[in-house]
């Protein structure tokens, strides 16, 4: 057990709130010391050469407001049989971590700049990709197959057998890789500004997944190391939420 566990627990809902409402660690309004370093883009790129898939652009013109997206966001955990597009699937993963300037900022606020998370996908039933493990790559807007398979079941098992996971037809999985913060933070990193920035994220996944008329509920209960050996994440991406997606009725 790394010196990291010992803050798994946090409460991850309560964080889809600071998510909205805390801008203390925002890149734009840091304090001095908490400003962005002159390399801002974190890659997220694979250690090894993988088969890499381009994603289709993002919607910038959905015809769903922000408000009516928060007043209609619920958590929903019964999906239909049916496949996400990858326009659908594109769209979530760019409102999760996006690049959205020349100098590599992104839609989700992140201290320093630096970017402690990555973003995983196992695909089930998505429309032109083989079921698998994905990593998003947000720089080039593509997605990465790290392995292949059906991970659905085993993934569920995992997570307390939880059935919306079963049941979607992708799931997105947030690791974070704590290094990438210590340095400069030290434990405020690991204590503080690594969860707030899942919840910033995921909140903007929730909300996209809804302008789409997609269900979609955030999920921070599953065994650590069974989802790192199932799915083989490098040991130092620690996964910290999921959130399975689906077409609902």
């Amino acid at each position: 057990m790394t010196r990291y566990k010992r803050f798994r627990f946090v409460h991850l809902g309560a964080l889809l709130v600071l998510g909205l409402l805390l801008t203390g660690c925002s890149a734009d309004t840091a304090p001095i010391d908490e400003q962005p370093t002159t390399n801002t883009a974190t890659s997220s790129e694979p250690a090894v050469s993988y088969e890499t898939f381009p994603l289709p652009q993002p919607i910038l013109d959905g015809e769903t407001s922000v408000a009516e997206a928060l007043f209609e966001r619920r958590s929903q955990r019964d999906f239909l049989d049916t496949e996400l597009t990858q326009e659908q699937l594109a769209q979530l993963l760019w409102a999760a971590a996006g690049v959205t300037t020349e100098d590599g900022r992104r839609t989700a606020p992140s201290a320093g700049a630096l970017y402690p998370l990555d973003l995983y996908v196992v695909v089930t039933q998505v429309t032109g990709l083989e079921p698998g493990l994905y990593l998003y790559q947000p720089e080039q807007h593509t997605l990465a197959k790290v392995l292949a398979g059906d991970f659905r079941t085993a993934l569920a098992e995992g997570s307390l057998d939880q059935q919306a996971i079963q049941r979607a037809p992708a799931t997105l999985l947030y690791t974070v890789v704590y290094e990438r913060l210590i340095e400069r933070y030290g434990d405020r990193g690991i204590e503080r500004y690594a969860y707030i920035e899942v919840g910033h994220s995921a909140q903007n996944v929730l909300l996209q997944a809804q302008a789409l008329g997609l269900g979609a509920v955030p999920i921070g209960a599953f065994t650590d190391h069974e989802l790192t050996e199932l799915l083989q994440l490098p040991t130092e991406n620690e996964p910290r939420y999921l959130i399975p997606v689906g077409v609902i009725e």
